[in-house]
């Protein structure tokens, strides 16, 4: 593993990041403990949570997995580790009380009353990396600013960053940060993988010209990378299959974005070059992840050790030219497997 700085702030972590989002939901506590405790044996850090976990969110685990977080922080050292964690923002507003009928918003009070939360769960004075889940375009960036640079101020948080956030929403609050002189986002979180890259268009750019890093999720494509999924299967527990079997329309149509045939050619293709030079596809797709040169730190996740350890796999494992090569004639051949038309990026 080797450690790398989180944008221009002063935070340094390993270019691995222990994701939690399965914490209190498809993880119960004790294997919780287990996956944090290899993680952190293994050299890991950096651990990456948010209020609304567990995943898939509801009014009834809102706010678990931070809590399970922090119950095992408390066993650590807390230098020792870097706790990132985030603000839902308007992407799921119903899911913190007491706002009714409507949706949240990155305005001054809830950030507020976010932060307050989010310490006394996972029980420490201050959050090392702070982030907006999702972007709340409908309001002036200097609001929400203003009111994260506060919290820096304060000694609450250390640094700040975004989630699911657009080149122009990025760009944007940069610029709002820079004409106000407030805090400014270091980090971006958004999904990047061997079925979703398109993150290496605009986002890129703006990361290495502006120093910001991005912090890649679900860099095994939500597990169709693993090949859980091929042949038409949906395992039992796994997040799609529960989508597409019984989740709404919302969630219908994001497990097809993630399960279909052109994902699905793609998992089986990866497969076989991972095949060729020894490794599971899990190790080929984190290892691909670490090797750009605008990621900070890439987020895995898991439900047990037994997962974790693929993804451990992938720690020291540097992809060749020839091997990147065959990866770039796969996306070539099958383009933006995560589009119904193959022709644009979500």
């Amino acid at each position: 593993m080797e450690r790398r700085r989180l944008g221009r702030s002063g935070i340094v972590v390993t270019d691995i990041c222990m994701g939690t989002m399965t914490f209190g939901l498809q993880a119960d506590e004790p294997t919780s403990f287990a996956i944090m405790d290899r993680a952190y044996e293994a050299g890991i850090d950096f651990f990456d949570a948010a209020e609304m976990y567990p995943v898939p969110p509801s009014a009834g685990t809102f706010g678990i997995t931070e809590e399970i977080v922090g119950r095992w922080l408390k066993t650590k050292l807390r230098g020792e580790v870097i706790l990132a964690t985030k603000i839902t923002g308007p992407g799921h507003g119903w899911f913190r009380p007491p706002v009714r009928g409507g949706f949240t918003a990155l305005d001054r009070r809830q950030i507020f009353q976010a932060c307050e939360d989010s310490l006394r769960r996972l029980q420490t004075d201050y959050i090392d990396l702070y982030q907006t889940h999702w972007p709340d375009h409908g309001m002036r960036q200097e609001d929400t600013l203003e009111a994260l640079t506060e919290l820096v101020k304060q000694g609450k948080v250390r640094a700040i960053g975004c989630s699911n956030e657009t080149s122009w929403g990025l760009m944007k609050n940069l610029w709002a940060s820079e004409k106000h002189h407030l805090a400014r986002f270091d980090t971006v979180q958004n999904n990047f993988s061997l079925i979703n890259r398109r993150c290496e268009n605009e986002l890129a750019q703006v990361c290495r010209m502006e120093g910001v890093s991005l912090l890649p999720y679900s860099p095994l494509g939500g597990g169709v990378l693993t090949g859980k999924y091929s042949g038409g299967a949906l395992p039992v527990g796994a997040r799609f299959s529960d989508y597409l079997v019984n989740g709404g329309e919302r969630q219908q149509r994001m497990a097809r974005r993630f399960v279909n045939e052109r994902s699905l050619a793609t998992a089986d293709r990866l497969a076989g070059i991972a095949a060729d030079i020894g490794v599971s596809v899990t190790a080929l797709s984190v290892a691909w992840s670490r090797q750009h040169n605008f990621v900070g730190s890439t987020i895995i996740g898991a439900t047990s050790v037994a997962q974790l350890n693929e993804s451990l796999a992938a720690a020291d494992l540097i992809l060749d030219a020839q091997t990147l090569n065959r990866i770039n004639e796969l996306e070539v051949e099958i383009p933006n497997p995560m589009t119904e038309d193959g022709l644009r990026r979500l």
